[in-house]
């Protein structure tokens, strides 16, 4: 990634790994990742950070439970401390990289800890944005089932497949699937990245993650809430649900995508989020 540095930062008893570019003086905007086997903060964002570090500082680390953060050797018991820790990690990301306030960019379970960031700390952050984002998923699909029991028959086959359900159309990324897959298989295949997404999907309920209306109501940040119409991972009635509640926000609804459109979608995405980041829209 064209400027992108990486390193290691303190946070709590462990290091966070984070992807970082642009003018430390500038505006900062955090992108927090979804989940998935092998998935990473460069996974998601390698495309779309060196768009941003122009006007802004850009800080994309991995959650976590997942990538080159340190991982646990005792994990947590349930899907309410793994979220906790995971608001935690963030908060004392920003504390010990002198982060007063960061906009967020949050993808699918990277969308539902921005808006636990939201509910815990809101005087830490400004713009918001949430991209197939679960915060209102009730039900899990057939995809996200097979997501989540992954790590019980991890097949490059059975990941292959995987990869093609997260596309409206898999001829977008025909030509780097193979590539993704390796490459996401190697990082899975390391024994501490199994351990941890077994130790997280193993315990952790949509219930955990969904934020109830009463909360919603009193977030006063603006929001911009980006979705695929053919998300089968996140359905669009997750963005529906938030919208219904949060006082302050706007949806935009990709046809033709699913649950990755800043692939998919990329040059509408990386437009209107920058827009809504300078105050554009």
């Amino acid at each position: 990634m064209t400027g992108i540095s990486t390193l290691k930062v303190q946070t709590g008893n462990y290091q966070t790994f984070i992807n970082e570019g642009g003018d430390r003086s500038s505006e900062t905007i955090i992108f927090l990742h979804g989940s998935g086997p092998g998935v990473s903060a460069q996974t998601n964002w390698r495309h779309i950070l060196p768009h941003f570090e122009d006007k802004f500082r850009v800080i994309a680390p991995d959650i976590y439970g997942f990538g080159d953060t340190d991982h646990p050797d005792d994990p947590p018991k349930n899907g309410a401390q793994w979220m906790n820790e995971r608001v935690k990690q963030i908060l004392t990301l920003m504390d010990n990289l002198e982060i007063e306030k960061a906009h967020l960019v949050g993808n699918s379970l990277g969308g539902v800890i921005s808006l636990f960031l939201i509910m815990y700390a809101p005087e830490r952050f400004d713009r918001v944005v949430l991209m197939g984002a679960g915060g209102g998923l009730k039900e899990p699909t057939p995809e996200l089932a097979k997501l989540a029991n992954f790590h019980r028959d991890p097949d490059p086959v059975n990941f292959k497949n995987l990869l093609r359900w997260f596309v409206a159309d898999e001829r977008i990324v025909e030509n780097e699937l193979d590539q993704i897959v390796q490459e996401r298989m190697e990082a899975f295949s390391r024994p501490e990245v199994r351990r941890s997404y077994e130790a997280n999907f193993s315990v952790t309920h949509l219930s955990d993650m969904l934020v109830p209306p009463s909360a919603l109501k009193r977030m006063d940040n603006p929001f911009l809430l980006i979705h695929g119409h053919e998300d089968r991972f996140v359905p669009l009635q997750s963005s529906l649900y938030v919208m219904d509640y949060l006082p302050n926000a706007q949806l935009h609804v990709f046809k033709n995508c699913g649950h990755w459109a800043q692939i998919e979608q990329k040059e509408r995405f990386l437009k209107l989020t920058r827009d809504f980041f300078t105050g554009e829209i």
